[in-house]
């Protein structure tokens, strides 16, 4: 993956339909006439990606209140995704790639620096989707700590 890969503002999202912590199908179709964010994210239950969760699940009043809709994606298993969401009472739908193909498609799996070496792993990133399904913001290699806050910030929420 390199990184013309990456969406960019203005750009269509692409499209995904993956389980969600119970299984059932959620897509990026399903949210088109809102404005959804689309964060992905390493594995359910680390302590950064915990964080973030819980960042986004604070903020889900005040996103909400503005129009925005939160969607989180990470490579677990949605058996995974369950015991995460139900630990950290999670508000909020996570869905499951574990093929990595939706990950992939959207620029957010590839190399990254972790540790000083170059793995092959996903790659933190958040994006806006507006109404009509294309990309509004792109974020890659976000923060898990305070990246909530900076996108409220940069959204005016």
């Amino acid at each position: 993956m390199t990184e013309n890969s990456r969406l960019s503002a203005g750009d269509v999202a692409p499209d995904f339909t993956l389980p969600d912590a119970d299984g059932n199908e959620v897509s990026l179709h399903d949210y088109r006439g809102r404005k959804v964010i689309v964060y992905f994210y390493p594995a359910a239950s680390t302590p950064g990606c915990t964080k973030q969760a819980c960042d986004f699940r604070d903020s889900l009043a005040e996103l909400n209140g503005a129009g925005l809709e939160v969607v989180g994606i990470s490579p677990d298993k949605p058996a995974k995704l369950a015991k995460f969401r139900d630990t950290e009472e999670l508000t909020f739908p996570l869905l499951s790639d574990p093929e990595k193909a939706t990950l992939e498609a959207w620029g957010a799996f590839g190399e990254k620096k972790m540790y000083g070496k170059t793995v092959q792993g996903v790659i933190r990133s958040t994006f806006l989707v507006d109404e009509e399904g294309k990309i509004e913001v792109a974020q890659y290699n976000v923060r898990a700590t305070g990246h909530v806050a900076k996108l409220r910030r940069d959204l005016s929420v």
